[in-house]
């Protein structure tokens, strides 16, 4: 019964986000049915918690698996948000608070991924980018070491890595208000995860999967962010 109630509740989120902003989809590479046999999915640039409006650009049968299959990290301070939180607690099938700790919390997560059918839903930046580009505590955006984590464990299928333009446009983190009718930038690419592990463990070695994978996301975070369009206010 929860995997048609979250199902139901992102196609309300999806046609929201059609009809409030216009979200352009752009593939960095194109690949054939990016979106089959996706395991794990990324999105870098985290700067908003309007960022499920991003789900517009995404087709029904993702929504689907996520509703049936999704695994979804959620820092425990979002979780506790009277109303955010109550929503995200309802965007997949397995929510799970977590702390920036490596504590039970990221275990249960990881305990999630020996589900081959899962789908692993991750921010690996961990918290959101203010509007001075540094996070909450004034320090430089950077990738957490949780999604090298999900990297080695995960047994197969794709990754979708997403970029996002930024969403500060709409909200910023501190503001009370979103604006509406904005667009939207969203860039995309999908790699097998097999081959994507066996090509950075070749390059650094086994022991600097974690250091390369961090290494990796930040260099495509960089590169690829920074291509989305000057918002239109």
């Amino acid at each position: 019964m929860r995997s048609y109630i979250v199902f139901i509740l992102l196609l309300g989120i999806k046609a929201a986000g059609r009809v409030f902003c216009k979200v352009r989809l752009e593939w960095v590479r194109e690949v054939d049915d990016p979106w089959s046999g996706l395991r794990v999915l990324v999105l870098l640039n985290h700067t908003s918690l309007f960022e499920p409006v991003l789900l517009a650009a995404v087709p029904s049968r993702l929504l689907w698996q996520l509703a049936a299959h999704g695994v979804v990290p959620v820092a425990d301070k979002t979780a506790e948000r009277p109303v955010a939180g109550r929503l995200f607690r309802l965007i997949a099938r397995q929510v799970v608070p977590v702390t920036r700790e490596r504590d039970d919390t990221w275990t249960d997560v990881l305990d999630q991924i020996r589900d081959p059918q899962a789908l692993i839903v991750i921010c690996p930046e961990g918290r959101m980018k203010r509007r001075t580009g540094l996070d909450l505590a004034g320090n430089p955006m950077t990738i957490r070491g949780g999604i090298a984590d999900i990297i080695a464990l995960r047994p197969g299928g794709r990754l979708l890595i997403a970029y996002s333009g930024g969403l500060h446009h709409i909200q910023a983190p501190g503001e009370r208000f979103p604006r509406p009718f904005q667009r939207v930038w969203l860039g995309a690419e999908v790699v097998d995860i097999e081959t994507y592990r066996q090509r950075l463990v070749g390059w650094y070695g086994a022991d600097s999967l974690k250091g390369a994978v961090i290494q990796d996301l930040t260099r495509r975070r960089d590169a690829y962010c920074n291509r989305a369009p000057e918002p239109a206010e």
